[in-house]
């Protein structure tokens, strides 16, 4: 029966993500708003939904593994994985408002997040915890995020999407296109992700590199679907949004929101899939950087990067 659940959650992020990008990428042409900040706050908000539910529930029940290991993991797939198959898909050419604000803003929630955890080497402490203080702070960072996001919607609505071949649909139709693809996402998200953990620790895994591998991955999994959707569509300015927006998300917002209800205590090597996840990220800002685009080679050297990491997951 997990099997059959598992196959059911893929065809709901499947189908769900088709229906949200249409949704989101018709009222982002009816509000004359950009796909690129539709990517960067709907849509990333709806794809981040599964991480949000299930670091949630890992905080309460005091799973803490599984909530860190769930955005660290989760970060590290969407850019060697959802970036690098986008790019196999469909070469894109990155907008320069990314390479000059959201890509350094994922770098810094990346260096913020590994500096909160040196309570050991910076504080005096006896352990290394994301406190609750931390966890404010994080959720405090997320406001000055959304609250630029709202500001650069507001003035740049004149310089919103004319992008022809992005179908122009009733609002009624799209917000409901947008709610039941949202919907979609997050309920198969959710299958996903409670059947593959089961299958996961039937085979013996632990709690940390479930959250590392089958859950990170799981929840991953409508970024992944909806990037690679939208990159198929034409609309690479929401696929990469949509890997930052959510990369952000992760850090700030589904990171504290847990923390904030359950302190999370870091081992050593947490520390290194934190400095792993900025390096990848630094990684791709250079490529982008550099050529403003991110080829089909690029794109192949994230994703058996991702296939290494795995492997050395595995091996630790």
């Amino acid at each position: 029966m997990y099997y059959v659940l598992l196959l059911i959650g893929f065809v709901l992020l499947i189908k769900g993500a088709d229906f949200f990008v249409d949704g989101a990428s018709s009222i982002a042409t009816r509000l004359n708003v950009s796909p690129l900040l539709i990517g960067l706050t709907i849509v990333a908000f709806g794809t981040s939904a599964p991480e949000l539910a299930v670091s949630i529930t890992s905080a309460l029940s005091g799973d803490n593994a599984i909530a860190i290991g769930n955005v660290l993991g989760s970060n590290i797939f969407n850019f060697l994985m959802v970036i690098g198959v986008s790019a196999l898909i469909a070469p894109f050419a990155v907008d320069k408002d990314i390479l000059a604000k959201e890509f350094p803003f994922t770098i810094l929630a990346g260096i913020i997040l590994f500096i909160l955890g040196l309570d050991v080497a910076l504080q005096d402490q006896t352990m290394n915890v994301i406190s609750r203080a931390d966890g404010i702070l994080l959720l405090i960072f997320f406001s000055m995020f959304m609250y630029y996001l709202i500001a650069s919607a507001l003035s740049n609505r004149d310089n919103g999407s004319d992008d022809d071949e992005i179908e122009c649909m009733p609002m009624s139709k799209s917000i409901l296109m947008s709610i039941g693809g949202a919907l979609g996402i997050v309920l198969g998200g959710d299958m996903v992700v409670n059947n593959a953990s089961e299958i996961a620790l039937i085979w013996g895994m632990s709690e940390g590199l479930v959250g590392l591998t089958i859950v990170a991955i799981g929840t991953s999994l409508p970024e992944l679907v909806t990037s690679v959707t939208a990159a198929k569509k034409g609309q690479s300015d929401m696929a990469l949004g949509n890997v930052i927006g959510s990369s952000i998300f992760n850090i700030f917002l589904i990171l504290g929101v847990s923390t904030a209800i359950n302190p999370i205590p870091l081992n050593s090597d947490i520390f290194i899939d934190i400095f792993f996840m900025i390096a990848v990220i630094v990684t791709a800002y250079i490529f982008a950087l550099t050529g403003k685009k991110i080829n089909r080679p690029e794109g192949g050297f994230f994703v058996a990067s991702y296939a290494c990491y795995m492997v050395y997951i595995l091996m630790r």
